[in-house]
């Protein structure tokens, strides 16, 4: 059936009385936003997008609704690829002021996808960009978003704008733009470079990113984020090349580096807010053959000031650590590989015992986050305030718990050995590839066995796996052959039930959201001290802390993807490291 209005449409389909949608017409007209919203949280929405919001129905089900009134075609545009015939008849910009996407020319027709089909100005500015005919397909807001996106390029309108002003290309101006005055004025180019950076840092914290890496090539400038541990690239326009030297220039005034020194590698950070949450930054360069390689990495409080039930600890490992870190004195190590989470689960130890009945002094290289009541010193190598150096004044300063950020060399592993055995609490991080291993390395320092094996109270290796993404988890069927084929446990073969994710707009299409803890805890008994006096390989250990209940990152991980938490092939792409390494080393031994 056909409707003559929009009102009469919205009234046979019951989606509003004929005085409430006069109603909604002159609240719209007042404030653009809904009723007991706040205006500068909510700018103000078409007034299509507004009815759509006071009726109440998810956007989709709205949408067909509407398709089916006016004879508009609903369609899945994440199953479509714009031909680039269609994107080359509308330019980014009218495409993100509006918002719309070119999918097809179809007998000299554009078809574009919108969201908001009875707004004029996106009607004409979209004939007027085509040049002809276009026909209209309705799509939810947010698919019309990643569209824009994907294949036009995150900031695809600042970076156009720019290129065909053709003004950044002398890189000896680039001081002047970006000198110490902030103030900025509407309209200038740098206003543009500046959104443009905005623009990457929010895509990056809206896909949940930590790490972002602009990486200069021969003919472009390639941007990566990495989400869940695995690197990303984000799709970006192609005259982002041209912009290089001014975006990185841009990056380092932020981090309050310095813009002339190309040479040398620079370290700094930036803090913003981003929807209320406060952002920690920290950036580094670094030169490279065609340009100065920039990595950021994205930390928020939240992030790291954790308590321990949100680390993934089964009780089996939580209960126990509670105890151990509740121990007087004695060493707690956390080890893995950079990135494992070391971090997060010191910060997690320190919240969980902190208190105004205890002292507790941290040395890091950097101070990551501060924390209330605790008192925090960051190393700083070019005047000589090393981890050793602060380590030795921490003695005279009465603490109960000491935090190393990591024990980097024999002296600082001496004096924690040191502050262990005299009374103090001490938790530490080393890079080694499972728990057993930490006594060897410790040794290979040049400590002495029989004052590690008293010192050390407890070992704790650890690994990051994706989780399954809830919206997305299916069971997955997996022959028995196949799990003994991946080693794993044949007592548990029959029967076990695994998931895997298939993909969401939950996700982004990954199966993946978020990650978890898989730890590997080894606790020291009389035995192991035995094996550590005699300088017995970390195998031995091992193997010796197997025997009395210590549970593998791998056997971990397997219980976890039993639970639903993660999948197989997560469990195996995390674990085989360092399976192969313990493997080896047994080998040889």
């Amino acid at each position: 059936m056909a409707y003559t209005s929009f009102k009469d449409f919205c009234i046979a389909a019951n989606l509003a009385t004929a005085d409430q949608f006069d109603g909604w017409r002159s609240e719209h007209s007042i404030n653009g936003s809904p009723e007991g919203e706040n205006k500068e949280n909510n700018p103000p929405v078409s007034f299509f997008q507004y009815v759509r919001e006071k009726s109440g129905k998810p956007e989709a089900e709205f949408l067909s609704l509407v398709g089916q009134a006016f004879d508009w075609e609903t369609i899945e545009l994440s199953k479509l690829e714009p031909t680039k015939e269609a994107l080359h008849k509308i330019s980014s910009k009218v495409a993100s002021q509006h918002p719309v996407v070119p999918i097809s020319v179809e007998d000299g027709v554009l078809v574009a996808a919108t969201s908001d089909p009875f707004r004029n100005d996106l009607l004409n500015a979209v004939r007027f960009a085509a040049q002809g005919p276009v026909r209209f397909v309705l799509v939810p807001s947010d698919d019309i978003t990643k569209a824009y996106e994907k294949y036009y390029g995150v900031g695809a309108e600042t970076i156009d704008a720019l290129a065909a002003e053709n003004r950044v290309d002398e890189e000896e101006d680039l001081e002047l733009m970006f000198g110490d005055d902030k103030e900025i004025a509407e309209g200038d180019q740098e206003a543009s470079i500046i959104r443009f950076v905005n623009q990457v840092i929010l895509q990056a914290r809206k896909s949940r990113a930590t790490d972002i890496h602009f990486e200069p090539q021969e003919d472009n400038l390639r941007i990566r984020h990495r989400v869940d541990g695995i690197l990303h690239k984000m799709p970006l326009p192609p005259a982002l090349k041209k912009l290089q030297a001014a975006l990185i220039s841009r990056i380092k005034v932020m981090a309050k580096m310095n813009i002339a020194e190309k040479r040398k590698p620079q370290d700094g950070r930036i803090n913003v807010k981003i929807g209320g949450d406060e952002i920690d930054i920290r950036v580094s360069t670094v030169p490279t053959v065609y340009g100065e390689s920039v990595s950021l990495r994205l930390l928020t409080r939240d992030s790291v000031l954790k308590g321990m039930d949100t680390l993934g600890m089964t009780q089996e490992i939580e209960d126990p650590i509670q105890k151990i870190i509740s121990k007087p004195h004695g060493i707690v190590l956390v080890t893995g590989p950079t990135g494992s989470g070391k971090s997060t689960s010191l910060y997690s130890f320190l919240n969980t015992i902190n208190g105004t009945d205890k002292r507790i002094m941290t040395v890091e290289d950097p101070v990551e986050y501060e924390m209330a009541g605790v008192n925090q010193v960051a190393v700083k190598n070019e005047i000589e305030l090393t981890f050793a150096k602060v380590l030795r004044h921490f003695l005279r300063q009465d603490p109960d718990v000491i935090m190393v950020g990591e024990i980097r060399d024999g002296e600082t592993a001496e004096i924690a050995i040191q502050a262990a055995n005299t009374g103090h609490l001490v938790f530490s991080t080393l890079h080694t590839n499972d728990a057993p291993s930490a006594f060897t390395r410790l040794i290979d320092m040049d400590c002495e066995p029989f004052l590690v094996a008293d010192a050390v109270e407890a070992i704790m290796a650890q690994r990051l796996v994706r989780t399954l993404c809830p919206e997305c988890k299916i069971e997955q069927e997996v022959s028995k052959e196949y799990l003994l084929s991946v080693d794993f446990p044949p007592a548990q073969a029959s029967g076990a039930k695994f998931w895997h994710g298939t993909g969401c707009d939950a996700c982004g299409e990954r199966g993946y959201q978020g990650r978890s803890g898989i730890y590997e805890l080894l606790q020291n008994s009389e035995e192991i001290q035995a094996e550590v006096i005699k300088r017995a390989p970390a195998s031995v250990i091992g193997q010796l802390a197997q025997s009395q209940g210590m549970k593998t990152l791998r056997d971990y991980a397997w219980g976890r993807a039993l639970a639903g938490v993660t999948s197989i092939e997560e469990v195996l792409r995390v674990t085989q490291v360092a399976e192969e390494v313990q493997e080896e080393v047994v080998e040889n031994f």
